[in-house]
C-alpha cells in the first residue's frame, strides 16, 4: 500500500470488452491503495486504455490523451492502439508508460513500479501479441455486470486487426467463469453480459463449448437473465437456440455480425458464411422464438462493393426479419489485407449508403416493436430518468419507460408494452404491481 494514496483516472474507448477489462483494473487500484477518479479531474496517474478498430475510434484516443495531458497527469497509454503502432506516443507530452494487451492486466503493478522509479518513463512494454487469459467483469452498474468470457480470434477477417491487436481464441475454464458469476451475484445484481471478441468460439482452449457454459451458467443462483453480447453466425447451434428458448434465465436477444448481403463481398472480407446460411439462422431462431430479437453489424463500402453489390444487402436486409443494424462505412486499417485492396468506394458514397441503411434500420426496428404490442414482457430497470421516465430493456433487447419508481430499479418487473412513442421507446404498462418490490 501507498503511504499517499495516489490518484488515478481511467479512460476507455471501444467494445465492451475493453470497458469490462477497464472495471477490473480499477477495482484492482482501489484494493491497493489507489485512488480513483473520474476522468478530467486532477490526477497523478491516467490511463487510457485505447481502441483501434477504425480510424475515428484512433482519433478519439488521440482526443482522449490530449485532454488528459491538460489535467497534468501522468499518462499510461495501453489498449489496441497501444498495441498496433506503439510508436505514436513515444514523443508525446506526458506519456510515461505504453504497454500493449499483454501488459494491460499488470498496469496496476507498473504503477507501483513507476512511483518506485523502478520503471522509467517514457518505457515501452509487452507489445508482444498476448497468448494468456485476462480475467475480467463489471460491478459499476447497479443493473447489469459484464463478465469477459473469451478473448482473441482466429478468424482473418480481411478488414480486421483484431487478430493482430488481441492474439488468438482463448477462454478460461467453465468453473473459474461459474465462479465469477457467483461473486456477481453476491453484489445484487440482476443481468450478466457475456462478452468476448469472438463469444461463440469460447471451449477451443479447455475443450469445452459456450452451450456448455451457458447451461452451468444458468445453474448458479441469483442471476435472473444472461445477454449474449454478438456471437457469429455459423458458431450459433440450434442446440443453442433451443437451450435459450426452454430457459428464461437467457435473454431472447441475438447480435449475428451480417456486414454484408452480397456473397461476393462476403467472400472479399474472407467471412466464414454466405447469405444463406445468416438467413437459415434468422429462420432457425424464430422457429423456436418468434419474439426474439436479431441484431445485425454491417459494413458498407468495402473495397469493391459495387451499387449491385450494397442493393444486395439492403435488399437483404430488408426481407429478413432483422430487428436492428449497427452500420459501419467501412474504415481502412493497416496492416489488414483490404488495406491493399483495388476499387476503394469514396468517402461520400460510403456515408449515403450507410444513411440508406440506418433508416432502413428505423423501420425495421418499429416494426419489430409493433410486433411485441400488446404482450407481457419482464423488464430490468436502470437508474435513467427521463423527464419523469426511468428506463429499461425487455428480454428480447426491446427499450421501454415507464413512470419513474425507485424501488423498481434494478429489478425484474413484469409489463405490458403498449405502444411505441414519438421518442422511439415502448410505453411499458406496469400491471399488478404496487409499492415495494
Amino acid at each position: 500500500m501507498l503511504e499517499i494514496p495516489r490518484k488515478v483516472a481511467f479512460y476507455t474507448l471501444g467494445c465492451k470488452l475493453n470497458f469490462t477489462e477497464t472495471a477490473a483494473l480499477m477495482r484492482q487500484c482501489s484494493e491497493r491503495g489507489f485512488l480513483c477518479v473520474p476522468f478530467g479531474e486532477p490526477a497523478d496517474y491516467v490511463v487510457i486504455n485505447t481502441c483501434s478498430v477504425t480510424h475515428t475510434a484512433d482519433k478519439k484516443s488521440r482526443q482522449a490523451i490530449a485532454k488528459a495531458i491538460k489535467t497534468g497527469g501522468k499518462i499510461i497509454v495501453t489498449g489496441c492502439y497501444a498495441q498496433l503502432r506503439p510508436e505514436e506516443f513515444t514523443t508525446v507530452k506526458n506519456i510515461v508508460l505504453i504497454t500493449g494487451m499483454a501488459g494491460k492486466e499488470k498496469i496496476i503493478d507498473y504503477l507501483y513500479f513507476l512511483e518506485k522509479g523502478e520503471i522509467k518513463e517514457g518505457t515501452m512494454m509487452h507489445s508482444s501479441i498476448p497468448d494468456t487469459f485476462f480475467p475480467a467483469h463489471s460491478l459499476h452498474e447497479r443493473t447489469r455486470a459484464f463478465l469477459k468470457v473469451q478473448d482473441g480470434c482466429d478468424y482473418h477477417c480481411a478488414y480486421c486487426t483484431v487478430p493482430l491487436a488481441r492474439g488468438k481464441s482463448r477462454n478460461p475454464f467453465i468453473r473459474e467463469l461459474v465462479d465469477r458469476v457467483k461473486e456477481i451475484a453476491a453484489h445484487g445484481l440482476k443481468e450478466i453480459v457475456l462478452t468476448g471478441v469472438n463469444t461463440g468460439d469460447f471451449g477451443k482452449t479447455t475443450g469445452e463449448t459456450f452451450y456448455e457454459l451457458l447451461q452451468q451458467l444458468i445453474k448458479v443462483d441469483g442471476i435472473e437473465r444472461y445477454r449474449i453480447s454478438s456471437i457469429e453466425p455459423e458458431l450459433l447451434t440450434e442446440q443453442i437456440v433451443v437451450l435459450v428458448a426452454e430457459t428464461d434465465r437467457i435473454a431472447h436477444h441475438f447480435h449475428l455480425p451480417l456486414q454484408s448481403g452480397s456473397n461476393r463481398i462476403l467472400a472479399l472480407m474472407q467471412r466464414r458464411y454466405n447469405k444463406e446460411l445468416y438467413a437459415s439462422r434468422i429462420h432457425m431462431i424464430k422457429k423456436y422464438l418468434p419474439y426474439a430479437s436479431v441484431g445485425a453489424d454491417v459494413i458498407v463500402g468495402f473495397p469493391g462493393e459495387t451499387d449491385k453489390d450494397f442493393q444486395e444487402t439492403f435488399e437483404f436486409v430488408k426481407k429478413e426479419d432483422i430487428s436492428y443494424l449497427h452500420v459501419f462505412p467501412y474504415s481502412e486499417r493497416p496492416g489488414t489485407k483490404a488495406a491493399s485492396m483495388p476499387d476503394k468506394v469514396p468517402y461520400a458514397e460510403k456515408e449515403a449508403r450507410a444513411e440508406e441503411l440506418l433508416k432502413l434500420s428505423v423501420q425495421k426496428k418499429k416494426a419489430f416493436y409493433l410486433k411485441n404490442e400488446g404482450r407481457m414482457e419482464k423488464v430490468i430497470f436502470e437508474k435513467k430518468y427521463h423527464k419523469g421516465k426511468m428506463i429499461g430493456f425487455t428480454s428480447n433487447y426491446i427499450e421501454v419507460e415507464s413512470p419513474f419508481n425507485n424501488a423498481f430499479i434494478g429489478e425484474i418487473i413484469p409489463v405490458k408494452l403498449i405502444g411505441v412513442r414519438e421518442n422511439g421507446l415502448m410505453e411499458a404498462d406496469i400491471t399488478g404491481i404496487t409499492g415495494d418490490v
